[in-house]
Parts: C-alpha cells; structure tokens; sequence
C-alpha cells in the first residue's frame, strides 16, 4: 500500500505535467515570451518557496547552511534542465508532436532514470543506490525491465503519431499539423531531441544533488514527504535563469517588452491563466516529490513519472478526438503503446515492492 501511494503521487504529478499548457492557450495577445515567463515566474519562484515555506518551516537557514557545493551543483543542473526545456519547444517544430514528445521523453526516461546509479557507481555515497545494485538484485532488475519495456511503449506511441500524421495528410484533413508545412527538419531535429532529452534529465540529477538539504530538512522534523521541497527552490531558480535571460532576449528581439501593460489585451484575464498554469506545472513536481520520498529510487520514481506524462498526454488526445479520421490500425497502435506502458509501470512498482 506504501509504494501504491507513491505511484498514485506520481500519476496525479503525470496529469498536472500533462494538463499544465492548456490555460496558455486562453491567453490573447500576448507573444510566447510574455505568457511563458509570466507563468515561470509562479511556477520557479513563487510557488517552490510558498511550498517550502509551508512544509519546511527552516527552509531559508538549511539552504544557507548547506555547503557551497551542493548548492551551486543543484542550481546548474537547474539552469542545463531549463536548456533541456528550451530546446524542447524546437524539437517538437522540427520533428513533429508525435515523434518529437516521443524521442524527447524517452530520451529524458532513460537518461534521468539510469545515469544516477551509475554516478553513484563511479562515486558511491552510503544509501544510494548504484548500477551494480540494480543489476545484481531482482527488484533493480525489474526496475531496469520497466525502463526498457516503458521505452517500447515510447517508441510505438511515436511510430503511431507518424501513422497519424501521413494519414491526415493524405486525406487532406483540416485536422493537420504545422509541422506538414515543411519545418521538418530531420537531422537537425534529432540532434536538438538528444540535447533535449539529455538536458531535461538534469532535473533527476539537481534532485540527487541537493539530497543534503533534503536529508537536513528531515533531521529538523519535516515530514519526509515533503523534505524535496526545500531542494526544488534552488533547483528551480537554475531553471528560472535560464528561461528568463532568454524570455527577455526574444522580449527585445520582437519588441513584445510592452505586452505586459498594453491595455489592449485582456490583462487580468492574460495574468491570471498564465499564473494557473504556472502552478499546474509546479504541481508535477511538488507531487513528484512526494511520490519519490516515498519510492526512495530516483531510477524508478524519474521513469513513472515521464511514463504517466505520456500516458495522460496520450489519453488526452483521445479523448479530444485529436486521432479521428485515422484507420484501425492507427489506433490499434496508439492504444497498443499506452498499454504497454501502463504495464512498465506495473513493472517498476513492483520491483520497488520487492525492494522495500
């Protein structure tokens, strides 16, 4: 029932990740830039440390009395995951919704999942869990078996949204991409998914690295729980450098500066949806905190919940009929993928059952 409740942390985590741009879209007037920092500015400043002031009262001490180590190593891994979430955005213009959320996430599953263990094989620290442990005990193995099944999954959900894709195109359906319009770019679209994925699993490692907060948080009474909260405020204002030096660069690039006091878009309406989604997205991880304390594997927690983010995005676009119109067999493989990665899932928490 423990790791259950992990799980289910780590779904709810999945659907808020999943769900988080749909407030964008009601944001009018108003360039990429604007309505994206706007909402940063919730979900990497505001709300990290209005989570930790609540859950780590002695939030603000234990940072300043960690070593200057782990905090400078957790906020890089922040700035190179908020790279890894910019070049994103490209991926998916170069490659496609399908294929590019497919390849990106997978990449993210896997690097974000395993790279861990292995850093902790070459520099072991007493209580984390290495490669070796993984692959000499039944539970890491079948936590292994969960990552390499969960990316099957990725990859057939990917070769369902091609199917999708070349079949709306040669209907002529109105229902067709932005990215039939000629910006697939295939080569440089792969490299820009690697650094992508690569980078976006930067946020695993920023958690790994500021485990001593954590660790001081819980010796101070915190609730376990909630003891990543006092972490993700300095990861994520890694995150927020990032994407606020660029914002603000493409602020001046289009002249779009302005937008946040033209009178001429629905301002309140503007601020307040992009503050919604802000919080949605700071909620995938305040649930995925949760979800990882409990689990106590970066391996398995990292998998779960790129694997949910997919399964909800997945269902989403069924449920808002964005695969009508294609065969049978489309479908038949886009269905085929979520389940097999439901079953990964079942795969890694069992092998953390086995474990604890």
């Amino acid at each position: 029932m423990h790791v259950l409740l992990g799980v289910i942390y780590h779904f709810i985590g999945g659907v808020a990740s999943g769900s988080f741009y749909v407030p964008y879209t009601k944001v009018r007037k108003w360039s990429w830039e604007s309505m994206w920092i706007v909402g940063g500015v919730f979900s990497w400043l505001i709300f990290p440390w209005l989570a930790a002031w609540l859950t780590v009262p002695e939030y603000a001490n234990i940072i300043r009395s960690t070593s200057g180590n782990f905090i400078w190593w957790t906020y890089l891994m922040g700035i190179l995951w908020g790279i890894g979430g910019l070049t994103y955005g490209l991926g998916i213009r170069y490659l496609g919704m399908a294929l590019g959320n497919s390849l990106i996430l997978g990449l993210s599953a896997a690097f974000g999942a395993i790279l861990p263990s292995v850093y902790y094989e070459l520099f072991p620290q007493d209580g984390k869990v290495t490669i070796s442990d993984m692959l000499n005990n039944p539970w890491g193995q079948y936590v292994l078996a969960g990552v390499g099944i969960c990316l099957v999954g990725i990859a057939i959900c990917g070769k369902a949204g091609v199917m999708k894709d070349k079949e709306l195109a040669e209907k002529g359906n109105g229902e067709i991409r932005k990215s039939k319009t000629g910006e697939y770019k295939i080569g440089v679209g792969l490299i820009v998914a690697v650094i992508s994925g690569v980078l976006s699993a930067c946020f695993n490692y920023g958690i790994e690295a500021g485990k001593p907060m954590a660790e001081a948080a819980v010796l101070n009474g915190v609730n376990p729980l909630f003891q990543n909260n006092v972490i993700f405020v300095v990861l994520l204002w890694g995150g927020l450098t990032t994407n606020a030096i660029w914002c603000a660069l493409l602020n001046i690039k289009n002249k779009t500066y302005g937008e946040y006091f033209d009178k001429k878009a629905p301002l309140i309406s503007n601020y307040s949806f992009a503050a919604i989604a802000g919080i949605t997205w700071f909620l995938q991880f305040f649930f995925y905190g949760m979800g990882e304390s409990i689990l106590g594997n970066g391996a398995s927690s990292w998998i779960l919940h790129m694997a949910f983010i997919i399964l909800v995005a997945n269902v989403w676009g069924l449920l808002l009929k964005e695969w009508k119109g294609v065969s049978r067999k489309t479908l038949i493989t886009i269905v085929s993928g979520i389940l097999i990665i439901v079953f990964a899932i079942m795969f890694v928490g069992y092998g953390n059952s086995m474990r604890t």
